[in-house]
């Protein structure tokens, strides 16, 4: 906790956590409270799913092309336009669907509001090295703190969205979303100290997947994005076949608890020997963990046993977002942040869609068996092509 508390005391950022967190929140709102609206207004959880499928969808798709547009024209010009996009599509959605527009227009309102999200994480991520140049040591524990970022909104979000829609209605959620990023983003452009922009700067068309180390974490983190999804599926495919559908929730919540868990400890880890052995090690172990699921015989043998792989799906993110940015182009540094987040949540998304197959058909175990095996294959990506990325631990 001593690193933690040093690098939150350097000077600037408390605010830009602060504000990145405000404006990334609608990521852990968003999903949840489309689903919850839009099944209220058409009484149809396929229409509410569908939408909130082509959001994600319009998240995986833009983050690269916005992290491109900031590289290319400067921060200032990308992210809050972004964020008005978002707060514009939210809206649309909302009064498109009290006016009762097709499908096909309600799908478009939510690819587009996933597609504005402001990359803000992206560019604090490109900042850490600068933020703590007189603490180099410092940005192990820098890039934990984001990925424990991460899992605060993923799990502080749909809570906020329970109590809102509770309280008054999910319309009023989707305000509340729309106003964090308009906020949020604001508060983090302000903020001179990110650094002048490189507005005009030109990159390759391949833009940051020009560098070997850069689609080497890609091709290593999608499938590890798969293993993580199939888990994501399988734990309540597991509760419901063993009889216990109420354990879904708190199974989910201790595979959340151990990610944050994992990010805590990896950033607060002293005499790292190198960045790239961590990072291989972790991507090692996440197989095995996955695997171990199928052997569960009890829920309390598994609320233990999922302990395993979620800490190590902070720690991976973690470090491969510390190696990323040492193999980056100089001149697409937030595009390539923002692609090992892409890679990881369309895996996941991958991941949830074949475990539900499994699921059905063959059983629960299946999902965890195929779910270790495409991690493995990730990690065996990962070993196989660790020339191409090189990076020593600070």
């Amino acid at each position: 906790m001593r690193r933690y508390r040093a690098i939150l005391a350097a000077p600037h950022v408390p605010g830009l956590v602060g504000s990145m967190l405000l404006a990334r929140l609608p990521v852990g709102l968003n999903g949840l409270a489309i689903v919850l609206y839009l099944r209220e207004q058409t009484g149809s959880f396929a229409i509410a799913g569908g939408v909130a499928g082509a959001l994600a969808a319009g998240a995986g798709v833009g983050a690269p092309v916005m992290g491109r547009a900031v590289d290319r024209f400067g921060q200032r010009h990308v992210l809050l336009p972004c964020a008005i996009a978002q707060a514009g599509a939210l809206g649309a959605l909302v009064i498109c669907t009290e006016l009762g527009a097709p499908l096909g227009v309600l799908l478009l309102c939510g690819f587009a509001a996933g597609t504005g999200n402001p990359p803000t994480s992206s560019v604090l991520r490109s900042s850490w090295p600068a933020l703590l140049a007189d603490r180099p040591e410092l940005l192990q524990g820098a890039y934990a703190l984001d990925s424990i970022c991460i899992e605060l909104v993923l799990i502080s979000g749909p809570l906020i969205v329970a109590l809102i829609a509770t309280m008054t209605t999910p319309a009023v959620a989707l305000a509340v979303s729309a106003a964090c990023v308009l906020t949020g983003t604001a508060a983090f452009t302000t903020r001179r100290v990110l650094g002048p922009d490189r507005a005009g700067v030109r990159a390759g068309w391949l833009g940051a997947l020009s560098s070997p180390g850069v689609r080497t974490i890609l091709m290593s983190t999608l499938p590890a994005g798969i293993g993580v999804g199939t888990c994501q599926v399988g734990l309540p495919a597991f509760a419901h076949a063993t009889g216990s559908p109420g354990a879904a929730g708190p199974l989910l919540a201790v595979f959340s608890l151990g990610s944050a868990s994992g990010a805590l400890l990896y950033g607060g880890l002293p005499n790292r020997r190198s960045l790239q052995g961590a990072h291989l090690a972790v991507a090692i172990a996440l197989p095995i963990g996955i695997l171990a699921l199928a052997a569960a015989s009890s829920v309390a043998a598994m609320a233990v046993l999922v302990l395993l792989p979620g800490c190590c799906v902070a720690p991976l993110v973690a470090t491969r977002n510390e190696l990323i940015g040492g193999v980056a182009p100089a001149d697409s540094r937030t595009e390539a942040y923002t692609w090992p987040v892409t890679a990881f949540v369309g895996g996941i998304a991958a991941g949830q869609a074949l475990a539900g197959s499994l699921a059905e058909g063959p059983g629960w175990r299946y999902a965890f068996l195929v779910g270790a095996a495409f991690a493995a294959a990730g990690a065996l990506i990962a070993v196989a092509r660790r020339a191409s990325v090189t990076v020593a631990a600070p």
